[in-house]
């Protein structure tokens, strides 16, 4: 914790890209997916991007080497969708702890050795946590307002299993992100401090909120403003946001969440907003400028990208940020 505290403190790190926008470029078949050990794997496994861990090791170290040498100082693990409640898609829940497992080995393993390679510039890995495709907050029935399809303590102990594994893997931080129902991210807060007490450590903890759209709330209805207070009872590393917007669109919520926050801020936004075929077209340059409005204004200490960014993206980023000091903690707001 200290320690990246100290970095964080003189200058602004750079998280990675967008790990399935790089997995697209493999073009990986359904046995890629499956490999020797799940060939006569009964249901689809296809599109399982965790799953690649276990059955494509190498091309997950490829990505992470890749987004290291673009100027990332820290990447994430190949596990956003590694819990049980996600995994069922693929009737893959047993794999959960594995799949976390060996995903924090391999960032792991790649931050090593880059770290060795360049000691003055340390590698960091942060573990995975994504918001899950059930929501606590709100029903998925219209018709019946009041139902929920999953619930708190079913988050906990989901989570519990994967910060676990994360953790015996080695990362260096926890990032709860892409967060769309608070509810959901405050089982994986709950589940994050169980660990930590029982283990009697102190992990470094990054939460990443998603603002869905121009009213400039989460899906579950929160404000900037709700949403942070809804999350600082927990000691945290940082708080920002990532995804459904670009870096254009997402600044005027950092602006008010660096102004109203004791944490660091982080962001790590889309190369802009989807086209119609559902990609992203935002070049690097046009991100990189984007970004350094955020800069210049002094708004943040972790900057990344989000869906549609690759390592050209992360790399126009890295070139900006190292002219620029880091966002200046804001004491007793």
């Amino acid at each position: 914790m200290s320690k990246i505290k100290e970095v964080l403190q003189k200058r602004i790190l750079v998280l990675d890209g967008a790990m399935g926008t790089m997995l697209q470029q493999y073009n990986f078949t359904e046995e890629d997916f499956r490999g020797e050990r799940f060939k006569d794997y009964p249901s689809s496994l296809k599109g399982n991007n965790d799953l690649l861990s276990l059955t494509q090791p190498k091309a997950i170290a490829e990505i992470h080497a890749k987004y290291f040498e673009a100027g990332a100082d820290i990447v994430e693990t190949n596990t956003f969708s590694g819990t049980t409640i996600a995994m069922a898609d693929y009737e893959m829940e047993d794999l959960v702890y594995e799949l976390n497992l060996e995903s924090a080995k391999i960032a792991k393993q790649v931050a090593d050795k880059f770290t060795k390679a360049n000691p003055e510039k340390p590698r960091f890995v942060a573990g995975s946590i994504g918001p899950t495709n059930k929501t606590a907050s709100l029903s998925p029935d219209v018709n019946r307002p009041e139902y929920r399809a999953i619930t708190f303590n079913e988050l906990r102990m989901a989570y519990k299993q994967q910060v676990e594994a994360l953790i015996n893997g080695g990362v260096d931080m926890l990032l709860v992100e892409t967060i769309f129902d608070t509810l959901n991210a405050k089982a994986a807060l709950f589940a994050i401090e169980e660990v930590k007490e029982e283990r009697n450590i102190d992990i470094p903890i990054m939460v990443s909120g998603t603002i869905t759209d121009a009213s400039g709330r989460t899906l579950s209805g929160q404000t900037v403003e709700a949403f942070l207070t809804s999350i600082s009872h927990i000691p945290l590393l940082s708080v920002g946001f990532n995804c459904a917007l670009g870096a254009q669109q997402l600044k005027p919520y950092l602006q008010r969440l660096s102004n109203e926050t004791e944490f660091f801020t982080s962001a790590h936004p889309n190369a802009g907003l989807p086209n119609a075929f559902g990609e992203y077209d935002e070049s690097p340059k046009q991100m990189q400028q984007y970004i350094e409005d955020y800069l210049k204004d002094g708004i943040i200490n972790i900057i990344g990208g989000c869906c549609g960014t690759s390592p050209d993206h992360i790399k126009a980023i890295a070139d900006v940020a190292k002219k620029y000091k880091p966002r200046k903690m804001v004491i007793g707001v």
